[in-house]
């Protein structure tokens, strides 16, 4: 280094000293001070873990609400009858993915000796039982039939199972969302599922059993996991919530398990959000949990539904528009509706469940004095409506909106009388509905109320008399609407050749039913109350009534044709066809009616009567 570069530092000052290591050197702490080399290392900071993976059970007494699948995974491992494929089925976040894994450890597990075997209780502790826990086990293999769904893949698989476990004592396939696979996946994995080595064993699982082909669950034990019942639910987070120092208030629990609907899963990832939003205090209320979820309050959902059917507009609105303030969803709010309307309509069903402690007291109380106040039917036409309702909301632009126009379509009908009600009103010669008029029924016949709110007239036992038909026209109308096989025959196959009061005589073309004239007698006796007597014929008589009908339309669109008007139209407007055309005054089979005979004149002159004549006398 030359000389003038140095020249500026004074011998007193010197070098600058290098700054102390942070850490040992390249050999060691020798060269470090002892201040420095005795300061602890922090640690690095734990990530963290959701609840749903951190409170994920490990061995089968850990699930909740599959007391039967235990029982049998129990009894079949205690007996040495564990089977090579199982079929897992059930809603998401029901333990499916979770029982695989326990099965595979339970296969796996050489307990804390080394030397154990097969058990219901896996140990936890040995290498098989923490790889496994650790998802590295070589012979414990995922594969998720969603984005693995080909024969491909299939095909490698059936390729492992030629080796025999790495590790294990048990190799084992985990096929999740199995209904995913094709349906050339799925043959493939037929065989191998049917005759598999001695030493694999398949578990698949899916949440759409149905999907899953007949053949591959005949070789499958299948279990059911089966939703989890909601105060298992609150009594797992209230567990749950202590062990993470958090406190819950039970309605905040409530709110928790019932959106849950079933998923220890789901419920756990509301509860951690939950907590989460509880903040520094850990405290979950359940006003947080309602602006979380969206909810309404309960209470509020039954003042709007109490208001709904008692036709009281305003106030339900009123409190519509509290929860949507409140930051419900106007969509969640109709689904509360619905499910309140379910409950009620329960407690007039069953109303030993007024007495269920396991409901909340509120909807206990309330709901029981409500349900008094309302007929099966109207929570019933109440529930279609709100179904409906709700799809109108999704679909809608502005749901709050949809929404409103539901509540007021629930409280226009809640005033109307239920079908049973009008019965009630006719059958006494009251008024069918209010402002309006109604008659009896008819002498001799009824009405009785359907379950879907409909209304049907019962014949009566004896028809009353009606005037005899004189026209075949007359004849077939009368089967009109009530025998239409019977009805079509008639237009189109019978040819009448004479109507007389009582007597009918016809020519029936042969694509015609044998019995034909039994049915029309039957028809005509019940119809009018007289007996009526049907011959045979070979007389050509007159057309049938279809071909009467084409002709007289024919005839109608010919003269339509002619008309002057027409003509002008058609040639103001080239390529204009005429259409067909009706008469007013034809009836149902465009037929002008015949005007009915005097019954003060005979049908013909009787025999003593003479010739008619010139009126004036001959003139001699």
């Amino acid at each position: 280094m030359p000389s003038d570069l140095i020249g500026d530092i004074s011998p007193e000052e010197g070098l600058p000293e290098p700054p102390a290591p942070e850490g040992p050197g390249l050999f060691g702490f020798e060269d470090v001070p002892a201040e420095v080399a005795a300061a602890p290392v922090a640690p690095k900071p734990t990530p963290y873990r959701v609840l749903a993976r951190k409170y994920r059970p490990q061995i089968l007494d850990d699930l909740i609400g599959q007391e039967a699948l235990v029982r049998t995974l129990r009894n079949a491992f205690a007996r040495g009858r564990v089977h090579h494929a199982f079929l897992l089925t059930g809603v998401r976040g029901v333990g499916k993915t979770t029982t695989a894994r326990i099965i595979a450890r339970a296969l796996n597990c050489v307990g804390v000796d080394g030397k154990g075997g097969a058990t219901a209780d896996p140990c936890g502790v040995c290498p098989e039982c923490t790889a496994i826990l650790a998802e590295r086990h070589p012979d414990v293999l995922e594969m998720d039939a969603a984005s693995n769904r080909g024969i491909d893949d299939v095909r490698e698989l059936r390729e492992a199972l030629r080796f025999r476990p790495a590790q294990g004592r048990q190799k084992v396939f985990i096929l999740d969302e199995v209904h995913m696979l094709t349906d050339q996946a799925f043959n493939a994995l037929l065989k191998s599922l049917e005759e598999p080595p001695p030493n694999i064993t398949f578990i698949l699982a899916t949440t759409e059993l149905r999907k899953v082909p007949i053949t591959i669950r005949s070789r499958c034990q299948t279990f059911a996991l089966k939703r989890v019942p909601e105060e298992r639910l609150r009594a797992h987070f209230q567990r749950i919530a202590g062990l993470e120092h958090a406190s819950i208030e039970e309605t905040a629990l409530a709110m928790l398990a019932r959106a849950a609907d079933g998923s220890v899963r789901d419920g756990l990832s509301l509860l951690d959000q939950a907590i989460a939003l509880a903040g520094e205090t850990g405290a979950v209320t359940a006003e947080s949990v309602r602006d979380m979820l969206g909810l309404a309050d309960r209470a509020l959902v039954f003042d709007v539904l109490e208001a709904v059917m008692n036709a009281d507009l305003p106030t339900a609105l009123r409190r519509m528009a509290e929860a949507h303030e409140r930051g419900a969803e106007p969509a969640t709010i109709m689904q509360d509706l619905l499910e309140q309307v379910h409950m009620l309509t329960r407690f007039s069903a069953i109303p030993a469940l007024r007495d269920d402690m396991g409901l909340p007291e509120n909807e206990r109380v309330r709901g029981a004095a409500l349900a008094a106040r309302l007929s099966v039917p109207m929570l019933t036409r109440a529930w279609q409506m709100l179904l409906k309702g709700i799809e109108e909301v999704l679909a809608a632009p502005d749901r709050r909106a949809a929404a409103e126009m539901v509540l007021i379509r629930l409280a226009h009908v809640a005033e109307m009388p239920t079908p049973g009600d009008i019965l009630k009103r006719l059958e006494s010669g009251g008024a069918a509905s209010a402002g309006g008029g109604g008659a009896p029924p008819p002498s001799g016949g009824g009405m009785r109320a359907m379950g879907g709110g409909g209304v049907v007239m019962e014949a009566p036992a004896r028809p009353a008399p009606l005037p005899q038909p004189t026209q075949w026209r007359e004849i077939v109308a009368l089967a009109s609407g009530t025998q239409v096989r019977l009805h079509a025959h008639l237009l189109h196959d019978v040819h009448p050749v004479r109507v007389a009061p009582g007597q009918l005589e016809i020519r029936v073309r042969p694509q015609a039913p044998r019995d034909l004239a039994a049915q029309l007698s039957a028809m005509l006796e019940a119809r009018t109350g007289t007996r009526w007597t049907i011959a045979l014929t070979n007389a050509e008589g007159q057309s049938t009534l279809a071909d009467q009908s084409r002709d007289a339309a024919t005839d109608r669109r010919a003269a339509a044709h002619e008309h002057p008007i027409v003509q002008a139209i058609l040639q103001a407007f080239p390529g204009a066809q005429l259409d067909a055309v009706r008469d007013e005054n034809a009836d149902a089979y465009g037929l002008i009616p015949i005007a009915a005979p005097d019954p003060g004149l005979p049908d013909f002159a009787p025999p003593e009567a003479e010739p008619a004549g010139d009126d004036f006398p001959e003139e001699d």
